[in-house]
């Protein structure tokens, strides 16, 4: 299992995007979701939804529950 954290890190840090100063990475929602969900990130990506970016963030929870959030990329 650690090598599959690893692997998501590996892949989350180098899939971030440049954006603006008033934007969130997708590594810092990443952590920040499973900081405040005391879970594991499964997947994590970026994707336009209604001319927006928003970042889709898939997480293992302690009870063996796979949850997905949205996160906006642009905040401000």
């Amino acid at each position: 299992m650690k090598w599959l954290t690893r692997l998501l890190m590996t892949v989350i840090v180098t899939s971030v995007l440049t954006v603006s100063a008033w934007a969130i990475t997708l590594q810092e929602a990443a952590e920040r979701v499973a900081r405040q969900n005391d879970a594991t990130v499964v997947s994590a990506q970026t994707v336009e939804r209604n001319g927006r970016r928003v970042h889709v963030i898939r997480f293992l929870t302690r009870d063996g529950v796979v949850r997905t959030v949205r996160v906006p990329a642009e905040q401000g």
